[in-house]
């Protein structure tokens, strides 16, 4: 099995140390190189070419929301990126959220996640997803807009990478169709709980411990979970059961 390869863009030494020790500690993760600041980090990119970068959005000489869009400028003009963007960052105001998706981040984590959630978030953006913070989640889902009445019938959460003009975020609610799934598969007291815990960030193991289960049990009540929540991921499954008021 091939490993993730991941290059860490941070200005903070002690955070950058840390996170470097954590993630060389997983052998699926290879660590292939580290910048202070974003000039040495798009450098790092362009010769190591890595499967995702860990983007601090605080960088010395240009935040880390003009490198994603950089890089992912790089990448449309067929420069050979094909590297994902993971934002790390302390800051998780509407501004910021909004700006840093419609740069073309990939996923968008706090620095206070824990290890297994990071863990969680690098597998899930280097599957082609999009890991977003529950605290995130909330955030964005605080912009909620009217969907268009042509929308299909599903709750789809989508953050506007095109028009980065506007940097627009629209997360269209669920329609009539979609109440009538739910009533039809509702989701069982078990997975509510699961659930819930999928909506906070906690990775299979964290809630198998919290529920005294296995992680296998786990993982079942998580596919029963996505399948009628008609939902691809963990975290579009989290964005759909906030929005439609399945958890808090």
């Amino acid at each position: 099995m091939s490993k993730i390869r991941v290059a860490l863009i941070e200005d903070h030494d002690l955070t950058r140390v840390g996170i470097r020790t954590a993630l060389q500690q997983r052998q699926e993760l290879e660590v292939v190189g580290e910048a202070a600041n974003a000039s040495d980090g798009l450098q790092l990119l362009e010769t190591a070419r890595p499967d995702i970068a860990i983007v601090d959005i605080g960088l010395p000489d240009k935040d880390g929301i003009e490198l994603t869009r950089e890089i992912k400028a790089a990448a449309s003009e067929g420069e050979g990126f094909t590297t994902k963007v993971l934002i790390l960052t302390l800051r998780d105001n509407r501004e910021a959220v909004l700006a840093a998706f419609a740069a073309g981040a990939d996923s968008y984590c706090m620095k206070d996640i824990s290890f297994d959630n990071l863990l969680e978030a690098l597998r899930v953006t280097h599957s082609g997803n999009a890991w977003i913070d529950p605290a995130i989640a909330r955030i964005v889902l605080q912009q909620v807009k009217p969907a268009p009445a042509e929308v299909p019938a599903a709750v789809v959460a989508e953050v506007s990478k095109e028009d980065k003009d506007n940097k627009t975020v629209a997360i269209h609610a669920a329609d009539e169709d979609y109440d009538q799934m739910l009533a039809a598969y509702p989701l069982t007291e078990r997975e509510l709980e699961v659930l819930q815990l999928i909506v906070e960030g906690c990775s299979n193991a964290v809630i198998a411990e919290k529920l005294y289960i296995t992680v296998g049990t786990v993982k079942t009540h998580v596919r029963n979970i996505l399948n009628k929540l008609c939902a691809d991921d963990r975290t579009q499954a989290a964005v759909r059961a906030l929005r439609s008021g399945l958890v808090g």
